[in-house]
Order: C-alpha cells, then structure tokens, then sequence
C-alpha cells in the first residue's frame, strides 16, 4: 500500500491534546487510508514530524505515552527570551531518527507553521534541519525562547493559526484530512478558530475530525490515554460519516 499524493493531513496545536492525533493515525492507518503530505503547528507538528519521518502509528503513539515535556525543553540560564531552552528537541530528534534531518529528506512531504514576531505574519518551515522547524513552531512566548532563522524571529504557529490546513494546501494537498483539537468551553481567545472551522465543514474536500477535549488537561500528560482513545473515537465516527456519503480517502 502506498501513500495518497494529493491527500493531506493536517494537525493542530494543543499541548498535552495533541496525544488524541496519535489514536487518530492510528485509525487512519487501520482503514488503509495514507496521506503522502503534512502539515502542523506546536504539538501538532511534532507528531506530524513523526508521521512525516516513516514512524508508524503504534510506534508514535507509544512515544506519545512515554512522552514528558522535558524531552522538548529544560531549565534555561539564559531566560530573556523564555524560561525554557528548545535545545532538547534536537537531542530528540537524533536520539529517533538517528541525525537531524533535512525536511525536503523526509519520505513525506512536511510543513511546520511558526511566526514571525517581527512582522506577525505565518511562516511555512517545509525546508532545512528538521529540528529547527520544531523548535520554532512549539516556541510558546515568555515560555520556550523564538528561534532566528533568515532574518526572523519565529514562535508558536498557533498565534496565527491554530489549525493550519492552509499550510497543508500550500505544500500540495488537493484533500485533506484536518484534526482540530477543541473543547466545548473554548473562549473568545480561540474564537477566529472557531469561525474558520465553518469554512472546513462546508468544504467537499476537507474531512474534519474534531476529537473533544473537556475536562482533560492541556499541560500535564495525566490523560493522555484518554487523550488517545478520544482521537481514536473522533476518528471512526468523522470517517464512518465520510463513508456513508461516498467519500473515498483511501489511496488507489
């Protein structure tokens, strides 16, 4: 079996409920169904780095239940920019995968989304050593330190776009499969998600799965096999529906 070209699959931000995304591939990888594109922002992205590096389902959603955050950052000496240092997620990177790879080198087609502080614009990280990317698009501010890169200063993606289906489009997808982390108590904060997720469900071509995150934590790991089965469950339900209509994801 071999991945679908055109289809994307596009995975939002969210700490500690990014861990749903893993029981998400996981079905996704039961039914046959492989996009050849990703794209993501923070926890988004680093299981999208995951996905888009060979690892398997089961593989990632083991490392999803070992994960702790010190495996992306420690304690900074330096804390003018963030109390914490992203330098970790190099060490992780070479300690799965062997090297810190280049992103163009990966056996799918990824993006990472960040932000420019500078400018407040959304930038598309789809080039260069896959760590860098990473350490960009989790870099909360005030937290994790922004990461300089071609003259900009970039941070978390999910300031601009929590749910970047966008960046999916813009590296090659012509459909895509788009896991929106959300909770029924969402604030005014996240209201422009809220808005763009309308546009998503009136598009023929997206299929979105919105697994539901209340009364889960964000930034502990404590629940992250519910975490899990919640995504496995959001999943069987957004594609049961997609083949009742006679949507066809699976690749040729």
């Amino acid at each position: 079996m071999t991945d679908d070209p055109t289809l994307g699959l596009t995975l939002s931000g969210g700490g500690a409920y990014g861990a749903a995304q893993a029981g998400v591939l996981q079905v996704l990888a039961e039914r046959g169904i492989r996009p050849g594109i990703v794209a993501g922002t923070s926890a988004g992205a680093l299981i999208g780095a995951a996905y888009a590096a060979g690892m398997d389902a089961d593989t990632i959603e083991q490392a999803v239940r070992r994960f702790r955050w010190s495996d992306i950052a420690r304690w900074s000496f330096r804390p003018r920019w963030g109390l914490l240092d992203t330098h970790a997620v190099t060490d992780a990177v070479h300690g799965i995968l062997g090297r810190d790879p280049l992103i163009e080198e990966l056996p799918r087609r990824f993006g990472a989304y960040a932000t420019d502080l500078r400018t407040r614009r959304g930038v598309i990280l789809d080039r260069g050593p896959l760590s860098t990317a990473l350490r960009s698009t989790i870099a909360v501010p005030g937290v994790l330190p922004p990461v300089r890169r071609d003259g900009a200063l970039l941070a978390d993606g999910g300031m601009i776009d929590n749910v970047p289906d966008a960046v999916t489009r813009a590296i090659g997808a012509e459909r895509t499969i788009v896991v929106r982390l959300h909770a029924k108590w969402e604030n005014v904060r996240m209201m422009r998600t809220v808005t763009a997720t309308a546009d998503l469900v009136a598009d023929p071509t997206v299929l979105l799965i919105q697994p539901e995150m209340e009364r889960m934590a964000q930034w502990v790991m404590k629940d992250v096999p519910r975490l899990i089965a919640e995504g496995r469950r959001a999943a069987e339900s957004a594609l049961d529906a997609a083949d009742q209509e006679g949507r066809l994801l699976s690749a040729a």
